[in-house]
């Protein structure tokens, strides 16, 4: 990380990046061994499949839009919880997750994971994958782990 004081401005990514993964766009903000934060837009109807951080915490503060999270795919008990601007969704190491934009309106946040591990190098190999077993392939070999589609388990 750069240890210099300053600010990177709202349109700005770390080093000019700005990946397209599955469609939404994320812009990073910060990101040293210890956290990586980014600027996520979610298109309306898109979804972040469900899958596992082994290795990392997760959050979200959402900052337009609405989101919804589920967990319980482990248990067959998948709840959804609601979140809206000024939200925070905990996602902890090891909980399996899928976010989800069901609200019909694109959504804007501010994700952030703890320590930073190997997410960094998995955005910038993602950026502009479309195939989802490609996603899969390379998701796995950066320390996260999808789960099949509730309607494939």
């Amino acid at each position: 990380m750069d240890a210099t004081p300053g600010v990177t401005r709202s349109s700005d990514g770390l080093d000019g990046k700005r990946w397209n993964v599955v469609g939404h766009i994320y812009t990073p903000k910060l990101h040293s061994d210890n956290v990586m934060i980014w600027h996520a837009q979610i298109p309306a109807d898109t979804m972040v499949p469900p899958h596992v951080h082994p290795t990392q915490d997760e959050w979200i503060y959402v900052l337009d839009g609405a989101l919804e999270v589920d967990f319980g795919f482990e248990s067959g008990t998948v709840t959804a919880n609601k979140a809206g601007p000024g939200d925070t969704i905990r996602m902890p190491r090891g909980i399996a997750h899928g976010v989800y934009n069901r609200s019909g309106a694109d959504a804007t946040c501010v994700f952030g994971v703890a320590p930073a591990r190997k997410l960094f190098d998995l955005f910038c190999a993602l950026d502009g994958v479309t195939d989802p077993a490609e996603l899969v392939r390379l998701a796995a070999l950066h320390e996260v782990e999808f789960l099949p589609p509730p309607d494939a388990a």
